[in-house]
């Protein structure tokens, strides 16, 4: 992992967030209230509040460690699977508290899916992939219904054309991109109202990548996304809202645009330039 330089002026770790920017929203789907996040004694997320919109996407950016995918694995509990992981503070969907006691994880990783960094097929068949989700979820009640999901998420991930002659044969046989949006349509397999994206492009190739971009421009008019991103080229061309992040802290969070041509914070700024980060 990169080491960080903390820009002069904040060596103690204390960070100005007086211009953090527009953290709500009307209307919101995930609500995010003061959370922490450790790994141990280690402060990982310092007290982040953040709303997140429905049917939008938005970005995280921000130098690497500085704990935007642990930010984001905090939106569907996906850190509960790191023993010494623990969160503080809330996270709601849709007005429920996620991490109330009574929340069983399966349900709500199913209505708020995760796309990693590495394409992770199952070894099992495309039509396998697609349909184990729905299968285990009990979606389909015949094989027709089932036939029905597999078929309308290979089309909305763009990738039916690509692979309706050998549904039988196995996933990881794909290319990365076709493998990256085969992961995409097991997620939207199971209907979910949020997409989680962990750096969804950066095993892929240049060409494999603007599929995936154009998938989410295209998915964005149905679900919410958010989207973990090193490429700030990326964050400007996919998201409506972009969220920087510097040492567990929410810096500035705005308009895509806004972001990128007139931030309002300094650090945003020197992110962005190149002048640190």
């Amino acid at each position: 992992m990169n080491e960080v330089a903390t820009p002069a002026g904040l060596e103690s770790g204390a960070l100005p967030m007086d211009t953090v920017g527009n953290v709500y929203v009307e209307s919101p789907r995930i609500t995010a209230r003061n959370v922490d996040v450790y790994y141990g004694d280690k402060k990982a997320i310092d007290g982040v509040t953040l709303d997140i919109a429905e049917k939008q996407v938005i970005s995280f950016i921000g130098p690497s460690g500085c704990g935007k995918s642990t930010f984001l694995r905090a939106l569907n509990r996906m850190n509960d699977t790191i023993d010494i992981c623990r969160m503080e503070g809330e996270i709601k969907l849709d007005g429920e508290d996620i991490y109330a006691p009574h929340i069983d994880v399966v349900p709500l990783r199913a209505r708020v899916g995760m796309v990693f960094q590495k394409p992770n097929p199952f070894p099992k068949s495309i039509y396998d992939n697609v349909a184990y989700g729905p299968r285990i979820h009990g979606l389909a009640t015949n094989r027709a219904e089932l036939d029905d999901i597999v078929t309308q998420s290979l089309e909305r991930a763009g990738l039916w054309d690509e692979v309706k002659d050998r549904l039988t044969q196995p996933g990881t046989g794909l290319s990365g991109g076709q493998q990256q949006r085969l992961c995409i349509a097991r997620t939207i397999a199971v209907s979910p109202e949020v997409i989680l994206m962990d750096e969804p492009c950066s095993a892929l190739d240049p060409i494999a990548t603007a599929k995936i971009e154009e998938l989410i421009h295209e998915l964005s008019n149905q679900f919410t996304i958010v989207i973990v991103t090193h490429s700030m080229q990326q964050a400007a061309r996919v998201s409506n809202r972009t969220a920087y992040f510097h040492l567990g802290k929410l810096v500035e969070v705005g308009e895509t645009g806004e972001i990128f041509s007139n931030p309002s914070h300094e650090m945003t700024r020197n992110y962005i330039t190149g002048r640190f980060g």
